[in-house]
């Protein structure tokens, strides 16, 4: 008793002191590892906006947000998780900016306005276009039918997901609310003056008729061509706008080992599909038994023999309903292919329309009783005598189309990627039928009155039920690619190592340029945060762990730092822009060895090549059928300067040299005040749309934004 009795006086007081050290020493080795400690002042946040921290549940939240919204209309894989990381924080970014600006100027969102937002007869566009608050009866949005859902959305769905998608679509109307009214501030005073809209009328009614000769770069081979740095510094010099960095990026060098499946992987996939075949070639419901046994859902749509893509499209289309095709090998898996059914479809539509827009990107344009009574007189009139053609020109909302009377063709193909009211129509109905549909969604919302006037040649059509099982590598393949990547790894201790390691088993390199701290995906990598992690804790030279991707394994090195501002030429940036500048070099040779000639037909003959011709030049139109995209060409064609039926001098364009000669220059008619007066709200709604979209990158560009790369 004696002996312990001392050792409790003597040594309690350094019992205890040990005891507090290791408390402290835990503590202290918690908070380093956390990251949201705070301890001695640790940062949380993502990113710090003029000092002013966005925080990372702020962020975390965000992406929960847009995964509730987005993935009840698509499965979010990690490709499309990346995107939405990378749109949170965007938005975080502008949101806090535009905050900012609001604070300066007293610019608020009152609770009243938010209320009618959400539950005013006129809100939101968001909560209009909400299909849960659409009357059946009327197919129009009814303001009643808001508060009704959110009385009865537990009951019709208990699960909550019903209700978690309104509240969080909600509250991202209302986040956004301040953003619009602060957009607004710069739309609402976008205005287009008389002469902008009478150039751009004249510019579209101005009309061309020209041949050309077109000498191609490849008419000078590249060893002809000798470049200099001051050949890259002055290709630089006269694009400055495109070799300005806004913000630090960085560049890699990598070695991907894929993960590819080996023989035992191939066995497996084929015995899961031959153990179902007979079940599959005797089911009744194909939708439900593809969707329980096939890694890709059922898509009941009817193909054309031509639009398959597949090898074995002739084999598919000699079978008769209800038989299966396979296991075959296409596109890295195995499939079994039943044909469902056949039917006739003509291989395309030509038809005419006439459209009176109710919406214009989801923006309300026309109230929809103004719209209907609008395309019923139009039909009226038409049956009446009037031409087609004039009351599309009068009146049609579909500029696209205005040219060729309302006409479209539309081959089979595109039969599913047509809004399903039109597309059924045009193609269910034979020519000479007319009919009025209402479109409530995309970018042709509002009446359209569709003529159809001919179909082409009738062909067979399948409906396909197709189970596939994707070749993936067991674990053993996975783990023998692994075992190369570590080696080559362990291998690559220095930037020097990573080349020779390279060289010596015969890698590929590949490069990765421009990567920003905001960054989620590496081109060629696909979501690759981790790689965008070291890459911005490394220095130039240092080589990486081995990094797991998605089907494969990554080592890389950092070959390149680039800071904001202009760009210095470096090896990566040379490689890059060596194709632009040797076509400039090229464009100066051929310019100057054919620039003696008198006329087109000598400089054809010189070159070996034929003059073509381009009729019905457009002057708004920097595209033509022959000449290809030729804006400079296209705008010499209505130059002064350039007499009729004379050789024009070189012009450079992007795919080669254009010499050309103007046959004729007129005006289309038929541009009257009702023209001029839609091509002015068209082009105030481009310019709108246009002042919109780069409020936040302005004032983003003035901003000092400092990411926090480790915490995202």
């Amino acid at each position: 008793m004696s002996v312990i009795q001392k050792i409790r006086t003597k040594y309690a007081k350094l019992a205890g002191g040990i005891i507090a050290l290791a408390l402290v020493a835990f503590i202290l080795m918690d908070a380093l590892s956390s990251r949201t400690s705070s301890l001695f002042g640790d940062d949380s946040s993502i990113a710090k906006v003029n000092g002013e921290k966005i925080d990372y549940i702020a962020y975390s939240q965000r992406n929960k947000d847009y995964e509730t919204l987005y993935g009840s209309t698509q499965t979010i894989d990690d490709n499309f998780r990346a995107q939405l990381n990378s749109m949170a924080l965007e938005d975080l970014v502008k949101e806090q900016l535009i905050m900012e600006q609001a604070d300066k100027l007293g610019l608020t969102v009152t609770e009243a306005e938010k209320k009618d937002l959400i539950y005013g007869n006129d809100p939101d566009a968001g909560v209009k276009g909400y299909q849960a608050f659409i009357n059946p009866d009327t197919k129009m949005f009814d303001p009643q039918y808001v508060k009704l859902f959110e009385q009865q959305v537990d009951q019709l769905d208990p699960t909550g997901k019903a209700r978690q998608h309104w509240e969080t679509y909600k509250a991202y109307i209302l986040r956004n609310s301040l953003s619009k009214k602060y957009n607004t501030m710069f739309t609402a005073a976008v205005y287009m003056p008389k002469f902008l809209v009478e150039a751009r009328a004249e510019q579209q009614a101005s009309m061309a008729n020209v041949d050309f000769v077109a000498l191609t770069y490849d008419l000078v081979k590249d060893e002809e061509v000798k470049l200099s740095d001051a050949d890259f510094k002055n290709y630089m010099e006269q694009h400055k706008t495109e070799f300005y960095n806004e913000e630090n990026t960085r560049s890699i060098e990598y070695v991907a080992f894929n993960v590819l499946p080996a023989k035992d992987d191939t066995a497996r996939a084929l015995g899961v599909l031959n153990e179902i075949k007979t079940d599959f070639a005797t089911a009744t419901d194909d939708e439900s038994f593809v969707n329980r046994n096939s890694d890709e859902s059922f898509n009941g749509a009817y193909r054309m023999k031509e639009d398959l893509k597949s090898m074995y499209a002739d084999s598919i289309f000699n079978m008769a309903p209800g038989a299966v095709l396979g296991p075959v090998y296409e596109n890295e898996g195995y499939k079994l292919v039943k044909v469902v059914d056949k039917k006739m479809y003509p291989d395309s539509v030509t038809c005419r329309h006439i459209l009176i827009k109710t919406a214009e990107r989801g923006q309300p344009v026309l109230e929809d009783s103004v719209a209907k009574m609008r395309i019923d007189s139009v039909v009226a009139a038409i049956k009446a005598g009037a031409s087609f053609a004039e009351m599309v020109q009068k009146y049609s909302d579909d500029a696209g189309s205005k040219e060729k009377g309302g006409e479209y063709t539309f081959p089979f193909s595109q039969k599913d990627g047509l809004v399903k009211e039109f597309s059924d129509f045009i193609f269910e109905n034979k020519p000479g039928d007319t009919k009025t549909v209402k479109v409530e969604s995309g970018g042709y919302s509002g009446y359209h009155y569709i003529e159809i006037l001919r179909h082409g040649a009738y062909k067979t059509a399948a409906k396909l039920a197709i189970i596939s099982k994707p070749l993936f590598a067991g674990d053993e393949t996975e783990n023998e690619v692994y075992t190369k990547a570590t080696e080559f790894a362990a291998a690559s201790t220095s930037a020097k190592a990573f080349d020779e390691a390279v060289e010596k088993n015969k890698h590929q390199k590949l490069v990765a340029d421009n990567i920003k701290v905001s960054d989620f995906t590496v081109y060629g990598l696909g979501p690759s945060r981790d790689i965008i992690k070291w890459m911005y804790n490394a220095e130039v030279g240092d080589v990486s762990q081995v990094f797991q991707l998605n089907g494969k394994y990554v080592v890389a090195k950092l070959s390149g730092i680039r800071k904001a501002g202009p760009m210095e030429l470096d090896t990566l940036l040379r490689a890059n822009i060596e194709p632009m500048v040797r076509n400039d070099k090229k464009a100066e040779i051929l310019a100057k060895k054919y620039e003696s000639k008198k006329s087109l037909a000598e400089i054809a003959a010189a070159a070996g090549v034929q003059v073509m011709t381009a009729d019905s030049i457009r002057g708004n139109n920097s595209f033509t059928g022959n000449m290809g995209y030729a804006p400079k060409a296209v705008g010499y064609a209505f130059y002064d300067g350039l007499k009729l039926n004379t050789l024009s001098k070189p012009v450079k364009e992007q795919s080669g040299v254009v010499f050309i000669t103007v046959k004729a220059r007129y005006k289309e008619q038929g541009q009257d005040q009702t023209f001029i007066m839609r091509e002015r709200e068209m082009m105030q709604m481009e310019t709108k749309n246009a002042v919109s979209s780069e409020i936040g990158n302005q004032l983003k560009a003035k901003a000092k934004i400092k990411y926090n790369v480790n915490n995202f």
